[in-house]
């Protein structure tokens, strides 16, 4: 029990199928490593689109991981959430055989859910008729199946829902299944995103938007945070799963302990469907709140790992904010965006970058901000430009943000016992 009166929680599995990698290992290495996930789209033909390139998953097979009746029953966004959380499972040595499984549960999310169904089910009727609608159309489509699934394979009865929250639906998943432990409704909860939304539709509609890069010549410098140069995001797609347990519970079955969550931060801007407020006024609650959750101060903070989309005004309003809660330490810390490498995977980001933050605080490595060339003067932190860096970490805090003015921000600490 901690001081403020709640439990526990620390997290004891980790997956993840990212354009770095297939694999947390993966993942992480060639993040560390500074690797580009960006590359010409493979998906579809991109000729009649401003942007040609995204940061799609290497080298992989749904097969590979699933039976194939399995697979052809699931849109890519629930593939990437099964798989992942499988690795988790695997890797949290879970076994609820003489378990009750009522105190186990799911909350996963999506931001958009089955894009690439939607995109099929669409042409299927409009060239043939209502009658060649697939009858898993709705079940392929709608973003909690992914929960619903991860909960029919492992047998976990607990609380089980989705989040929607566009970029910061993971952070929320994260943040809703540590609050459930706390609050003592379950002691192991599966969290995390997933999302596929590089097809035809998705893509189209970010360029309508002009929120994409356009550097079509050169995709694997394309996502730059806070470089002067940075003219958009870059798509990504892929899913991020944690194993979050209580800590009594982990130590008695032993399990592997790569940190403790300590806090969480949600806030609205109530101010623009996709631009942030002045200062970044959201994101300093949102920071603000997961520092006294966890009951901390600013100065205790070593690595930030930002939702840094390599967007002009974004990037800026986050540096602000960042400013405004940490004041001189803001200095003196460690921060990243990891988008730069594995470009935007939107509703599953928060997951894949709580992972980047939870392996930072456990292996005391910074990953690097990379193609941080041209410094914007209105972006003027440490943002460990291009090349990891080894430091100690205490806590490490995740900062995700989301077209409708959600903020959410995650906080680590390394575990101490």
């Amino acid at each position: 029990m901690s001081t403020n009166g709640k439990r526990r929680v620390v997290v004891t599995g980790l997956g993840a199928v990212t354009p770095l990698g297939n694999t947390v290992e993966e993942f992480w290495t060639n993040l560390v490593a500074g690797k580009s996930g960006a590359a010409p789209i493979t998906h579809f033909d991109t000729a009649a689109y401003d942007t040609h390139f995204a940061c799609e998953l290497k080298n992989y097979k749904a097969t590979d991981y699933l039976d194939r009746k399995g697979a052809q029953r699931m849109d890519p966004f629930t593939q990437f959430a099964m798989i992942s959380c499988d690795q988790a499972v695997k890797d949290a040595k879970i076994q609820i055989a003489d378990d009750d499984p009522d105190r186990y549960g799911v909350v996963f999310g999506s931001g958009i859910g089955g894009m690439a169904t939607y995109d099929t089910q669409f042409k299927n009727l409009i060239g043939g008729g209502p009658g060649r609608i697939s009858p898993f159309f709705i079940p392929m489509l709608i973003p909690d199946i992914a929960s619903g699934n991860i909960s029919i394979k492992h047998g976990f009865k607990g609380p089980n829902y989705a989040t929607v929250s566009a970029c910061a639906t993971a952070s929320h998943a994260i943040g809703d299944a540590f609050r459930i432990i706390q609050y003592g409704d379950a002691d192991v909860m599966v969290c995390g995103g997933s999302e596929a939304p590089i097809t035809p539709m998705g893509l189209g509609g970010f360029n309508a938007m002009r929120a994409l890069s356009t550097r079509n010549d050169e995709p694997e410098r394309a996502s730059r945070p806070f470089d002067a140069d940075r003219d958009g995001f870059v798509m990504g797609e892929g899913g991020g799963a944690l194993i979050l347990e209580e800590l009594e519970h982990a130590r008695a079955r032993g399990a592997t302990i790569y940190c403790e969550m300590v806090g969480i931060g949600f806030t609205a801007d109530a101010h623009h469907i996709t631009a942030p407020p002045e200062g970044g006024e959201g994101a300093v609650r949102s920071m603000r709140r997961s520092l006294k959750d966890a009951g901390i101060t600013p100065d205790q903070v070593d690595y930030v790992n930002v939702h840094g989309t390599s967007t002009p005004l974004g990037d800026i309003s986050e540096t602000q904010a960042i400013k405004t809660v940490f004041g001189e330490h803001a200095r003196r810390m460690k921060i990243s965006s990891t988008k730069s490498m594995t470009g935007h995977l939107l509703g599953a980001a928060g997951a894949v970058e709580a992972i980047a933050a939870i392996l930072a605080c456990r292996n005391d490595m910074i990953p690097p901000t990379i193609n941080y060339e041209k410094p914007d003067p209105a972006c003027d932190l440490d943002y460990t430009p291009n090349t990891a860096v080894k430091r100690v970490v205490r806590y490490a805090l995740s900062n995700t943000f989301g077209f409708g003015g959600h903020n959410a921000t995650l906080l680590v600490k390394k575990y101490t016992n």
